[in-house]
């Protein structure tokens, strides 16, 4: 069974539903799965071998990564942001790609490729006769987002995401009226993560493509939408729009947010701003087909009441969903029991652990070894503290950066901080804070050292602290150490 089916069954269940776009003028199921019929048909008699795409998110990715699916192939969305020399290199990576851009992209796009209306040609194509596609087929490559190294084609085959699908959202869960605001690029695997798990649930997919946090609370409002998902600096931003006042989001019942590291302080804000609003914080990774482990409702509404154990579990990503299992591992691959740090390994049957080129890096047991570190607790909460390579080894004490980094969080004149190790030559790293100061604030570096001090041992205390007037991220709100640390070495 291919992802295919999960357009088949949505559009058999909710045929003249609203599926894409407007709640007024959108893309029905019917007119989708038509459009990726037509388009199936398209790429078998253009002979494409594979289907690349750049461009923003909209109706176009549903329908070209049904298309691809229902014609044999994978599809990878590609960074549009990138120069024409880094998209071609990764084009290369690809077997004989037929490219889809927006018009908007066309100027980077490399010469030997097209730009066309994906949708308008689709739809007015005929359909033909489709292939069976087996379950073990790629269905999608995307590259990771190269933050500590260069990007790698992540491969997820088919079972790889309908087994996510099955295994975390609900067959026709949503109701008529439910609306999804995806502000998420198609490049990461929760742009296609949403498409997969909303149109199962018969969700009504809406987007911004250029986001801003005025354009978003309009959005949410004019167009009623129920659900939304964010990234950390998207919901920094929407926050900071509204200013201490409460939204104006009335039909709006839940944010999920995740892609990055939640600062406290915006987490708190935002449940401020949103007092009726279910909160879901989701954790996944590419290799993992989208989210692996959620903090639900439940446990930000506890927090809100004041539950001290609650309160401290807002800084996990919460407990892992069906079908996944995650144990901690120390040096030499021992398990660690709860409340010990260590490698975080996941296991499932929606872990792929593949790589284009590479081949899988699944043991021989199936774990796949996520880079990240973190610690489960006594419950089964999942601590989070940070990628492998950003640890800081000062003096031979491994320090995560994102401790630190939550202090300075919570000093009133800091609007941003990454910390991060440089190169010393008397205690192997220098623990560095860059720090993006609030508008108008001005703090001294020692009065930011005596903040941390007072809160953490004196081995984490920065030993430098630098400023700067904005911090390098990805679009999906990931820190690119890697940027920072060119700059000051």
């Amino acid at each position: 069974m291919g992802i295919e089916l999960v357009l088949d069954m949505a559009s058999d269940a909710f045929a003249d539903r609203v599926a894409l776009g407007r709640g007024r003028d959108g893309l029905t199921f019917a007119r989708l799965a038509r459009a990726a019929e037509g388009g199936a048909a398209v790429l078998r008699e253009r002979g494409a071998r594979s289907v690349a795409y750049i461009g923003v998110n909209g109706p176009v990715l549903p329908a070209l990564l049904f298309a691809a699916a229902k014609a044999g192939l994978s599809l990878t969305p590609l960074n549009y942001r990138l120069s024409q020399r880094q998209l071609a290199e990764l084009l290369a990576e690809l077997d004989t790609p037929f490219v889809v851009a927006d018009r908007a992209f066309t100027d980077v796009v490399p010469a030997d490729v097209i730009s066309e209306d994906w949708l308008g040609l689709a739809l007015g194509i005929r359909p033909g006769v489709l292939p069976e596609v087996p379950d073990g087929d790629p269905a999608v490559v995307l590259f990771t987002s190269g933050t500590t190294s260069k990007p790698k084609g992540v491969v997820l085959r088919h079972a790889h995401l309908v087994s996510y699908v099955l295994e975390t959202v609900e067959f026709a869960a949503a109701e008529e009226t439910d609306a999804v605001l995806v502000s998420v690029p198609p490049y990461h695997v929760a742009g296609i993560g949403s498409v997969l798990s909303n149109l199962y649930a018969g969700r009504r997919m809406t987007y911004l493509p250029d986001f801003t946090g005025r354009d978003w609370l309009d959005l949410v409002r004019d167009d009623a939408v129920t659900q939304a998902m964010v990234v950390p600096t998207m919901l920094a931003r929407i926050v900071g729009e509204l200013d201490g006042a409460e939204a104006d989001a009335p039909a709006l019942r839940s944010i999920a947010y995740g892609g990055a590291r939640m600062p406290p302080p915006v987490l708190r804000a935002a449940l401020s701003a949103f007092p009726g609003v279910d909160f879901v914080n989701a954790y996944g990774l590419t290799e993992t087909s989208s989210t692996i482990a959620v903090l639900s409702p439940d446990d930000h509404r506890a927090a809100q009441a004041g539950d001290p154990l609650a309160v401290a579990r807002l800084g996990s990503v919460g407990r892992m969903v069906p079908g996944v299992e995650c144990e901690i591992r120390g040096p030499g691959g021992t398990s660690l029991p709860a409340g010990e740090s260590g490698e975080i390994w996941v296991r499932g049957a929606q872990v792929s652990g593949e790589y284009q080129g590479l081949g899988s890096v699944l043991d021989a047991d199936g774990w796949f070894p996520t880079r990240d570190r973190g610690h489960l607790d006594a419950d089964g909460y999942l601590f989070v503290h940070g990628r492998s390579d950003d640890t800081i080894i000062r003096g031979g004490e491994n320090i995560a950066p994102a401790e630190i980094e939550d202090v300075l969080a919570e000093h009133p004149a800091v609007g941003q901080a990454a910390v991060l190790g440089i190169a010393d030559d008397e205690w192997g790293q220098r623990i560095v804070a860059v720090v993006v100061p609030v508008p108008g604030a001005a703090p001294h570096p020692e009065d930011l050292r005596a903040f941390v001090r007072a809160r953490l041992r004196s081995s984490r205390t920065p030993d430098d602290v630098v400023f700067r007037t904005d911090l390098p991220h990805t679009a999906t709100g990931k820190l690119l150490r890697r940027d920072l640390a060119a700059e000051l070495t």
